[in-house]
């Protein structure tokens, strides 16, 4: 059974378990980034990417450890990231509802080698309706783009 988790918006004092989580995130779902651009990422996450973004927060309600984390900006989700030990306990779904329903994000960059995510997100009731070439540093990790449909256009199952 899913716990019900609880969205909140994290201090700046988070952000390096915010950057943990991305990490240990990244390393579990992101095979096909190389060992050098994922340190250099991690960098830039914490020094710059946590500061552009509207952030909100899941937290373990035993320890307080933060479980995952959502950025929002402009109406679309930025970044979306889950701790390991959490995943498919319902903390990605409740961030991105949060996102959807409080912020308006109606839309996601996904990258296309990382299947999870995507079916993760078609789940959601998101469509693919474009792609690029390369990602938001112009490397060559190709990129999806999705949008958000109504529930009541999603196909009946």
């Amino acid at each position: 059974m899913e716990q019900q988790w609880i969205t909140q918006t994290p201090h700046l004092r988070d952000f390096e378990a915010l950057t943990e989580v991305w990490e240990a995130s990244v390393r579990a779902t992101h095979d096909f980034l190389p060992e050098s651009y994922i340190v250099l990422l991690r960098q830039l996450v914490k020094t710059q990417y946590l500061d552009t973004v509207m952030l909100i927060c899941c937290k373990d309600p035993v320890n307080q450890r933060i479980t995952g984390f959502a950025g929002i900006a402009a109406n679309k989700v930025e970044m979306l990231f889950i701790h390991p030990d959490y995943r498919g306990q319902g903390v990605g779904k409740c961030l991105l509802m949060s996102a959807i329903n409080e912020f308006n994000a109606k839309c996601l960059d996904v990258n296309e080698q990382n299947l999870q995510a995507i079916g993760f997100y078609l789940k959601q009731g998101f469509e693919v309706v474009g792609r690029c070439e390369t990602d938001g540093m112009g490397q060559p990790f190709p990129l999806l783009h999705l949008r958000y449909q109504h529930p009541s256009r999603l196909p009946r199952a």
